[in-house]
């Protein structure tokens, strides 16, 4: 019979943090991550992943979201000089679908109906988001928002969001994001949202406009800021590399953003990509998506928006990490402390001057 271990009771200091394991607890969602940093040591005989191929034309015949190109349902593109949307040509919601009168607690479901679309940031094939430059990221800015001002007119949840790259699933090279707009929150959301209304309930403030402001002033998980807005590795990180896009004030959703926050996001984006390129010299993949205020009554008052940005590297351009075992099973678990990612995306060059 194997002996216990004995655990020693002792409270943990600030360098303890970065030796033992520990649990942290995210706010937005009252979930909890395990924390292994003592883990980093071990040697990985795991999988390396491809890293990314040739450099890729301006233009590509058989991409079907170039400009002038016919998609795979046939429809042609216009050759537009900037953004352009259109309707996803293979949706995951529908507009019209019937009702479902279902009531069984064992296994409920529900009507959903929505609309899906696709955004190409640029008519260049051979760019990211991170290397546009700052008027054409801004242009993409406000394409998220005019999209949101529509659909939420008419959905409860618009959800903006890329998948950049073959290891988050991106089936097209081209620079492109999504937007999903749904009659319900969806689970994520509806965290979210009881979250932040607790909080606001409990202390008359905003959730994540003081996070924001206890992360400028301690300066261990931030990674890049501005005037009006702040970018930090969250507390409670679960991706190695994750990031939060926070305002410093308190906006809850795109649209209500001025013109100047507008132009220091586009600023921001594009300082945080770059670094992300450069951490480990490759175009790095990742999942991106804005969480707006949702459009049910009184959401304003508690919500804050934010982006949050889902990187799957974690050692190198060819080491990721999987969410298996005791992620899936338990909880989810991290290796690299908030505290050493920020550090490492911090100290990376932005090219503030490009």
């Amino acid at each position: 019979m194997l002996s216990r271990p004995k655990t020693p009771h002792k409270t943990m200091n600030s360098q303890d943090i970065d030796l033992v394991p520990h649990r942290r607890r995210n706010p937005l969602t009252g979930q909890w991550v395990l924390v292994s940093p003592h883990r980093l040591a071990r040697p990985w005989q795991g999988r390396l992943e491809a890293t990314a191929g040739p450099q890729r034309p301006a233009y590509d015949p058989t991409c079907y979201l170039c400009p002038g190109n016919a998609r795979v349902g046939g429809e042609v593109n216009p050759t537009y000089q900037q953004t352009y949307i259109f309707a996803n040509d293979f949706q995951a919601l529908l507009q019209d679908v019937p009702t479902l009168g279902d009531a069984d607690p064992l296994f409920a479901r529900q009507s959903v109906a929505g609309q899906c679309r696709v955004i190409c940031y640029s008519p260049r094939h051979d760019l990211s988001l991170g290397q546009m430059d700052r008027a054409a990221i801004r242009g993409v800015v406000d394409l998220w928002a005019a999209q949101l001002a529509e659909l939420g007119q008419q959905f409860k949840w618009v959800q903006i969001f890329e998948n950049k790259g073959e290891l988050m699933g991106c089936s097209n090279p081209h620079p492109h994001g999504q937007i999903w707009a749904l009659d319900a929150l969806p689970s994520e959301a509806a965290l979210e949202d009881r979250h932040q209304a607790d909080y606001r309930q409990q202390t008359g403030r905003v959730l994540l406009v003081d996070v924001v402001q206890r992360e400028l002033a301690d300066g261990a998980r931030l990674v890049v800021s501005n005037e009006h807005w702040a970018v930090v590795v969250p507390f409670w990180a679960i991706w190695p590399f994750e990031t939060l896009v926070l305002p410093r004030r308190h906006v809850a959703r795109l649209t209500d953003l001025s013109d100047a926050e507008r132009d220091s996001l586009s600023d921001l984006l594009k300082r945080l990509l770059t670094k992300y390129d450069g951490l480990f010299d490759t175009s790095f993949p990742y999942s991106l998506g804005w969480h707006n205020a949702p459009y049910v009554p009184g959401a304003e008052v508690h919500w804050q928006l934010h982006g949050h940005l889902y990187p799957p590297l974690l050692r190198s351009a060819t080491v990721r990490k999987f969410m298996v075992g005791f992620e899936l099973l338990a909880e989810a678990q991290r290796d690299l402390t908030p505290e050493h990612a920020a550090q490492r995306l911090r100290e990376l060059p932005d090219l503030v001057g490009a």
